[in-house]
Protein backbone atom coordinates (compact mmCIF):
# COMPACT_ATOMS: atom_id res chain seq x y z
CA UNK A 1 0.00 0.00 0.00
CA UNK A 2 2.98 2.94 0.81
CA UNK A 3 4.21 1.87 -2.98
CA UNK A 4 0.71 2.66 -4.46
CA UNK A 5 -0.01 6.66 -3.24
CA UNK A 6 3.28 7.74 -5.19
CA UNK A 7 2.30 5.28 -7.79
CA UNK A 8 -0.62 6.72 -8.12
CA UNK A 9 0.90 10.84 -7.47
CA UNK A 10 2.72 9.56 -10.76
CA UNK A 11 0.45 8.57 -12.89
CA UNK A 12 -2.07 11.98 -11.78
CA UNK A 13 1.09 13.49 -13.18
CA UNK A 14 1.35 12.16 -16.11
CA UNK A 15 -1.92 11.47 -17.33
CA UNK A 16 -3.82 14.30 -17.08
CA UNK A 17 -8.18 14.34 -16.62
CA UNK A 18 -8.22 16.64 -19.93
CA UNK A 19 -5.75 17.03 -23.00
CA UNK A 20 -6.94 20.63 -24.39
CA UNK A 21 -6.02 20.72 -28.21
CA UNK A 22 -5.20 24.94 -27.24
CA UNK A 23 -5.77 27.27 -24.78
CA UNK A 24 -6.62 31.81 -25.11
CA UNK A 25 -4.33 33.94 -23.35
CA UNK A 26 -4.54 38.10 -23.24
CA UNK A 27 -1.05 40.15 -24.06
CA UNK A 28 -0.40 39.28 -20.44
CA UNK A 29 -0.89 35.82 -20.80
CA UNK A 30 -4.02 35.51 -18.29
CA UNK A 31 -6.11 32.74 -19.45
CA UNK A 32 -8.99 33.84 -21.30
CA UNK A 33 -12.23 32.63 -23.23
CA UNK A 34 -13.52 32.25 -26.99
CA UNK A 35 -16.17 33.99 -25.86
CA UNK A 36 -14.39 36.88 -24.83
CA UNK A 37 -12.31 36.67 -28.28
CA UNK A 38 -15.73 36.69 -30.42
CA UNK A 39 -17.84 39.73 -28.67
CA UNK A 40 -14.21 41.76 -28.92
CA UNK A 41 -13.90 40.60 -32.75
CA UNK A 42 -17.42 41.56 -33.64
CA UNK A 43 -16.44 45.03 -32.11
CA UNK A 44 -13.40 45.77 -34.29
CA UNK A 45 -12.85 46.92 -37.28
CA UNK A 46 -10.25 44.56 -38.66
CA UNK A 47 -9.77 41.39 -36.80
CA UNK A 48 -5.99 40.25 -38.28
CA UNK A 49 -5.94 36.17 -37.85
CA UNK A 50 -2.19 35.65 -37.40
CA UNK A 51 -1.84 31.89 -38.40
CA UNK A 52 1.08 28.93 -38.44
CA UNK A 53 0.60 28.09 -41.93
CA UNK A 54 0.57 24.28 -41.16
CA UNK A 55 -1.58 24.06 -38.19
CA UNK A 56 -5.11 22.20 -37.91
CA UNK A 57 -6.18 24.21 -34.87
CA UNK A 58 -5.41 27.35 -36.40
CA UNK A 59 -7.75 26.30 -39.58
CA UNK A 60 -10.31 25.30 -37.17
CA UNK A 61 -10.31 28.20 -34.95
CA UNK A 62 -10.60 30.79 -38.26
CA UNK A 63 -13.38 28.50 -39.55
CA UNK A 64 -15.49 29.01 -36.41
CA UNK A 65 -14.69 32.17 -35.99
CA UNK A 66 -15.67 33.15 -39.57
CA UNK A 67 -19.17 31.66 -38.88
CA UNK A 68 -19.63 33.25 -35.61
CA UNK A 69 -18.79 36.34 -36.90
CA UNK A 70 -21.10 35.88 -39.97
CA UNK A 71 -24.05 35.04 -37.23
CA UNK A 72 -23.35 37.85 -35.14
CA UNK A 73 -22.61 40.76 -37.90
CA UNK A 74 -25.86 39.48 -40.08
CA UNK A 75 -24.07 39.86 -43.53
CA UNK A 76 -21.69 42.88 -42.25
CA UNK A 77 -18.73 40.25 -42.37
CA UNK A 78 -16.12 40.50 -45.41
CA UNK A 79 -12.97 38.37 -45.35
CA UNK A 80 -9.64 39.15 -46.85
CA UNK A 81 -6.58 36.28 -46.86
CA UNK A 82 -2.49 36.39 -47.48
CA UNK A 83 -3.04 33.18 -49.40
CA UNK A 84 -4.70 34.86 -52.08
CA UNK A 85 -3.02 37.26 -54.82
CA UNK A 86 -4.68 40.40 -55.92
CA UNK A 87 -4.25 39.66 -59.54
CA UNK A 88 -6.48 36.48 -58.81
CA UNK A 89 -8.87 38.47 -57.60
CA UNK A 90 -11.34 37.96 -60.25
CA UNK A 91 -11.09 33.63 -60.06
CA UNK A 92 -11.32 34.32 -56.18
CA UNK A 93 -14.67 36.23 -57.00
CA UNK A 94 -16.06 34.38 -59.36
CA UNK A 95 -16.13 31.61 -57.32
CA UNK A 96 -17.61 32.64 -54.05
CA UNK A 97 -20.12 33.89 -56.20
CA UNK A 98 -21.31 30.60 -57.65
CA UNK A 99 -20.06 31.22 -61.07
CA UNK A 100 -17.21 28.87 -61.25
CA UNK A 101 -16.29 25.29 -59.65
CA UNK A 102 -13.65 24.35 -57.67
CA UNK A 103 -11.79 22.62 -60.16
CA UNK A 104 -12.30 26.10 -62.18
CA UNK A 105 -11.03 27.68 -59.77
CA UNK A 106 -7.39 25.43 -59.27
CA UNK A 107 -6.91 26.63 -62.98
CA UNK A 108 -7.62 29.89 -62.85
CA UNK A 109 -5.57 31.06 -59.68
CA UNK A 110 -2.24 30.39 -57.99
CA UNK A 111 -4.00 28.30 -55.20
CA UNK A 112 -1.33 27.70 -52.03
CA UNK A 113 -1.11 23.92 -52.14
CA UNK A 114 -2.72 23.30 -48.98
CA UNK A 115 -5.92 25.03 -50.23
CA UNK A 116 -8.18 22.14 -50.42
CA UNK A 117 -7.15 21.00 -46.48
CA UNK A 118 -7.13 24.28 -45.20
CA UNK A 119 -8.93 27.23 -46.74
CA UNK A 120 -11.38 25.87 -49.19
CA UNK A 121 -14.14 25.03 -46.02
CA UNK A 122 -13.94 29.16 -45.91
CA UNK A 123 -14.08 29.85 -49.23
CA UNK A 124 -17.10 27.60 -49.36
CA UNK A 125 -18.70 29.13 -46.17
CA UNK A 126 -18.14 32.38 -48.07
CA UNK A 127 -19.66 30.91 -51.34
CA UNK A 128 -22.84 29.69 -48.78
CA UNK A 129 -23.30 32.87 -47.19
CA UNK A 130 -22.30 35.33 -49.66
CA UNK A 131 -19.54 36.59 -47.87
CA UNK A 132 -17.28 38.93 -49.90
CA UNK A 133 -13.48 37.60 -50.02
CA UNK A 134 -10.87 39.78 -50.81
CA UNK A 135 -7.56 38.78 -52.48
CA UNK A 136 -5.00 40.95 -50.27
CA UNK A 137 -1.64 39.70 -51.15
CA UNK A 138 0.67 41.48 -53.61
CA UNK A 139 1.24 39.14 -56.75
CA UNK A 140 4.28 37.06 -55.63
CA UNK A 141 6.50 37.73 -58.88
CA UNK A 142 6.42 41.69 -57.40
CA UNK A 143 7.87 40.69 -53.81
CA UNK A 144 10.33 38.35 -55.17
CA UNK A 145 11.62 41.48 -57.57
CA UNK A 146 11.71 43.56 -54.86
CA UNK A 147 13.68 41.06 -52.45
CA UNK A 148 16.23 40.53 -55.21
CA UNK A 149 16.66 44.57 -56.83
CA UNK A 150 14.75 46.41 -54.10
CA UNK A 151 11.92 48.53 -54.06
CA UNK A 152 12.99 50.96 -56.55
CA UNK A 153 12.42 48.05 -59.05
CA UNK A 154 8.93 48.37 -59.13
CA UNK A 155 8.85 51.89 -60.69
CA UNK A 156 10.01 49.25 -63.77
CA UNK A 157 6.07 47.41 -63.71
CA UNK A 158 3.27 48.79 -65.72
CA UNK A 159 -0.11 50.93 -64.50
CA UNK A 160 -1.76 47.83 -64.09
CA UNK A 161 0.84 45.84 -62.34
CA UNK A 162 0.87 48.50 -59.49
CA UNK A 163 -3.26 48.79 -58.85
CA UNK A 164 -2.22 45.11 -57.61
CA UNK A 165 0.01 46.26 -54.83
CA UNK A 166 0.27 49.42 -52.20
CA UNK A 167 0.37 52.98 -53.81
CA UNK A 168 4.10 54.00 -54.79
CA UNK A 169 6.36 55.19 -53.21
CA UNK A 170 6.53 52.55 -49.92
CA UNK A 171 7.79 53.90 -46.73
CA UNK A 172 9.56 50.83 -44.92
CA UNK A 173 11.12 51.72 -41.53
CA UNK A 174 13.55 48.54 -41.51
CA UNK A 175 14.21 49.49 -37.78
CA UNK A 176 11.11 48.38 -36.86
CA UNK A 177 11.63 45.13 -34.19
CA UNK A 178 9.99 42.58 -36.95
CA UNK A 179 11.96 43.86 -39.70
CA UNK A 180 15.08 44.43 -37.96
CA UNK A 181 14.91 41.11 -36.52
CA UNK A 182 14.19 39.39 -39.78
CA UNK A 183 17.56 40.89 -41.17
CA UNK A 184 19.33 40.06 -37.65
CA UNK A 185 18.52 36.84 -38.56
CA UNK A 186 19.78 36.75 -42.22
CA UNK A 187 23.14 38.14 -40.36
CA UNK A 188 22.34 41.16 -41.75
CA UNK A 189 24.03 44.70 -41.25
CA UNK A 190 22.40 47.15 -38.78
CA UNK A 191 23.31 49.55 -41.59
CA UNK A 192 21.41 48.59 -44.87
CA UNK A 193 22.09 51.31 -47.36
CA UNK A 194 26.12 50.23 -46.91
CA UNK A 195 27.71 49.43 -49.86
CA UNK A 196 27.62 45.70 -51.64
CA UNK A 197 30.84 45.20 -51.20
CA UNK A 198 32.56 41.56 -50.31
CA UNK A 199 33.78 43.14 -47.18
CA UNK A 200 30.07 43.71 -45.96
CA UNK A 201 28.67 40.20 -46.60
CA UNK A 202 27.81 37.88 -44.68
CA UNK A 203 28.29 34.13 -43.08
CA UNK A 204 25.30 32.86 -45.30
CA UNK A 205 26.76 35.11 -48.44
CA UNK A 206 24.37 37.87 -48.62
CA UNK A 207 25.34 41.53 -48.16
CA UNK A 208 23.69 44.43 -45.72
CA UNK A 209 21.77 45.09 -49.11
CA UNK A 210 20.45 41.83 -49.80
CA UNK A 211 18.79 41.60 -46.19
CA UNK A 212 17.41 44.86 -45.98
CA UNK A 213 15.58 43.78 -49.32
CA UNK A 214 14.57 40.97 -48.05
CA UNK A 215 12.68 42.67 -44.93
CA UNK A 216 11.38 45.23 -47.95
CA UNK A 217 9.92 42.02 -49.89
CA UNK A 218 8.03 41.45 -46.63
CA UNK A 219 7.20 44.94 -46.09
CA UNK A 220 5.47 45.41 -49.83
CA UNK A 221 3.48 42.54 -48.94
CA UNK A 222 2.66 43.70 -44.98
CA UNK A 223 1.36 47.18 -47.13
CA UNK A 224 -0.37 45.37 -50.26
CA UNK A 225 -2.57 43.54 -47.65
CA UNK A 226 -3.32 46.65 -45.82
CA UNK A 227 -4.41 48.41 -48.57
CA UNK A 228 -7.16 46.45 -49.95
CA UNK A 229 -8.49 45.61 -46.16
CA UNK A 230 -8.93 49.53 -46.22
CA UNK A 231 -10.21 49.38 -50.00
CA UNK A 232 -12.57 47.14 -49.32
CA UNK A 233 -14.14 47.63 -46.00
CA UNK A 234 -17.06 49.65 -45.54
CA UNK A 235 -18.18 51.47 -42.48
CA UNK A 236 -19.80 49.30 -39.89
CA UNK A 237 -18.21 46.28 -41.52
CA UNK A 238 -15.43 43.83 -39.88
CA UNK A 239 -12.94 42.48 -42.17
CA UNK A 240 -11.22 39.10 -40.50
CA UNK A 241 -8.13 38.46 -42.29
CA UNK A 242 -6.13 35.67 -42.60
CA UNK A 243 -2.00 35.83 -43.03
CA UNK A 244 0.64 34.04 -41.09
CA UNK A 245 1.71 34.77 -37.88
CA UNK A 246 4.70 36.74 -38.82
CA UNK A 247 2.81 39.52 -40.77
CA UNK A 248 0.75 41.11 -37.55
CA UNK A 249 2.46 39.59 -34.21
CA UNK A 250 3.63 42.24 -31.74
CA UNK A 251 1.07 44.58 -33.60
CA UNK A 252 3.90 44.95 -36.70
CA UNK A 253 3.57 44.42 -40.15
CA UNK A 254 -0.12 45.40 -41.66
CA UNK A 255 -0.65 46.66 -38.14
CA UNK A 256 1.52 49.33 -38.77
CA UNK A 257 0.69 49.92 -42.49
CA UNK A 258 -3.43 50.04 -40.91
CA UNK A 259 -2.59 52.51 -38.31
CA UNK A 260 -0.43 54.72 -40.66
CA UNK A 261 -3.39 55.39 -42.64
CA UNK A 262 -5.81 54.92 -40.02
CA UNK A 263 -4.65 55.83 -36.94
CA UNK A 264 -8.35 55.29 -35.28
CA UNK A 265 -9.16 52.06 -36.65
CA UNK A 266 -10.32 48.93 -34.47
CA UNK A 267 -8.00 46.63 -34.65
CA UNK A 268 -8.20 43.03 -32.86
CA UNK A 269 -4.83 40.76 -33.24
CA UNK A 270 -4.59 36.94 -32.71
CA UNK A 271 -1.17 35.32 -32.67
CA UNK A 272 -0.58 31.83 -32.86
CA UNK A 273 2.42 30.43 -31.23
CA UNK A 274 3.50 26.64 -30.28
CA UNK A 275 4.42 25.80 -27.19
CA UNK A 276 5.75 22.69 -25.11
CA UNK A 277 2.83 22.82 -22.12
CA UNK A 278 0.38 25.64 -23.11
CA UNK A 279 -0.55 25.71 -19.70
CA UNK A 280 2.66 27.22 -18.98
CA UNK A 281 3.27 29.96 -21.99
CA UNK A 282 6.62 31.77 -21.71
CA UNK A 283 7.63 35.18 -20.86
CA UNK A 284 8.56 35.47 -24.46
CA UNK A 285 5.01 34.96 -25.51
CA UNK A 286 3.68 38.59 -24.15
CA UNK A 287 2.45 41.32 -26.09
CA UNK A 288 2.42 39.02 -29.11
CA UNK A 289 -1.01 40.53 -29.95
CA UNK A 290 -4.80 41.22 -28.08
CA UNK A 291 -4.88 37.28 -28.53
CA UNK A 292 -2.76 34.45 -27.95
CA UNK A 293 -3.42 31.18 -29.33
CA UNK A 294 -1.34 28.32 -27.11
CA UNK A 295 -0.74 25.03 -29.16
CA UNK A 296 0.80 22.16 -28.60
CA UNK A 297 4.19 21.71 -29.93
CA UNK A 298 3.64 17.98 -30.80
CA UNK A 299 0.24 18.98 -32.58
CA UNK A 300 0.05 17.47 -35.94
CA UNK A 301 0.35 19.58 -39.15
CA UNK A 302 -1.52 19.90 -41.91
CA UNK A 303 1.62 19.04 -44.32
Amino acid sequence: MRYLVPLLCCLAIAFRADKPAYRLYTPNLKSTTYAKLLRQAVEADVVLFGELHNDPICHWLEFQLTKDLQAAKKGNLILGAEMFEADNQTALTDYVQGKTTAKELATQARLWSNFNTDYKPIADFAREEHIPFIATNVPRRYARLVSRQGLAALDTVSAEAKTQMAPLPLTVDLTLPGYKGMMDMMGGSSSPGSTTSAANTNPHGMTSDMTANFARAQAIKDATMAHFILQNRKPGQTLLHFNGDYHSKNFEGIVWYLRKQQPTLKILTISSVEIPDIDKPASENRNLADFVIAIPADMTKTY
